[in-house]
């Protein structure tokens, strides 16, 4: 028997178990509301005084981050009820299977964990510089850290609104809608982040507003910098969503690595703080602890390198294996 549910068709039709299984959207509708939706999401923080940053209102001003969240919360609402009606007017998809094409049911707390630490793997040796070098695993566990970063609106943007508006727009929405397409997954996973990578070149513009006397070139390349490491997290991004069939997984993988930030590649690690506290000197053995610090740099400098590629390499390893899931959305190969 033929499968009847959308969910069931969209699975069959990418692990083609159902040859005469035709796709409902064209590349072209999808490709048009992959325009329309990050333009929705992105052109209100210009229309208006309280969200566009000049010389003197920054972007991270509390004024504009409270203006701005207001602002993509309408914007992602308005891009969720209209790729809902698409779904279910032009696919045929009932409430179930909407929402689980969109990755919010069923929630997946395996996917999820799953997901985090294959995300954490890749930030090995900056979570040991962080956790050990400069001390900081007593303020994770007491929460302290946690409690600091959402108590700012920066924060609050960075953590929260941002990576759950974010990824509701460029994965769950976007995501299925071209995965509905004569486009393979595989081709999904690679085109529909750079629609992610190029929403964020409105930083350029944003940048020379208020900074109106640096050059164009370094504002280019800091553009170009930024539009790269976007569209290679939106590749991640998308190929843990297809996978796990997980939205939340996503956003957690988003706030982790706004959180950790870019790994160091170059440089020697030294510590923030000193582990133990601070140590009293005199002047006779001064010299010999100088050294003795100086060597414990090193090690942490080797330790974190070590760290950084075995990581790497890790999540290399595991990249399949913590992806797997019976709720995929598609087979990516």
């Amino acid at each position: 028997m033929a499968p009847t549910g959308l969910y069931q068709q969209f699975s069959s039709y990418f692990k083609n178990t159902e040859e005469d299984a035709l796709p409902p959207l064209s590349l072209a509708f999808a490709g048009a509301l992959s325009v329309a939706y990050p333009i929705l999401y992105v052109l209100p923080f210009y229309l208006s005084s309280t969200t566009r940053p000049s010389p003197t209102l920054s972007r991270d001003a509390p004024s504009v981050i409270r203006a701005r969240i207001r602002f993509v919360y309408v914007s992602v609402t308005l891009a969720t009820l209209a790729t809902v009606y698409i779904l279910a007017t032009r696919a045929n998809a009932s409430n179930l299977d909407i929402l689980r094409l969109l990755g919010w049911y069923p929630l997946g707390i395996v996917e999820v964990a799953k997901s985090l630490l294959l995300t954490a793997l890749l930030f090995t040796g900056p979570l040991f510089e962080a956790a050990v070098v400069e001390s900081r695993w007593k303020d994770w566990i007491q929460g302290r850290a946690l409690h600091e970063s959402l108590s700012s609106w920066i924060g609050w943007r960075n953590f929260v609104a941002g990576p759950v508006t974010e990824e509701i727009l460029f994965r769950s929405l976007l995501v299925p809608l071209h995965l509905l397409t004569p486009l393979s997954p595989t081709r999904v996973v690679l085109l529909t982040p750079l629609y992610f990578g190029i929403a964020h070149v409105h930083h350029f513009y944003e940048f020379v507003l208020t900074h109106p006397h640096t050059p164009w070139t370094p504002s280019i390349i800091r553009s170009l910098f930024q539009f790269t490491y976007t569209t290679m997290f939106g590749w991640y991004a998308t190929f843990v969503f297809i996978r796990t069939g997980n939205v939340v997984a996503v956003i957690l993988a988003h706030t982790f690595c706004n959180w950790a930030g870019l790994p160091r590649l170059w440089g020697r690690v030294e510590p923030g703080v000193a582990i133990g506290g601070p140590t009293v000197r005199g002047k006779e053995d001064s010299g010999s602890e100088l050294g003795k610090e100086r060597r414990a740099h090193w090690g942490w400098s080797v330790a974190y390198y070590v760290l950084l590629v075995t990581g790497a390499v890790a999540f290399q390893q595991c990249l399949w294996t913590l992806t797997e899931s019976p709720r995929a959305l598609a087979k990516v190969v």
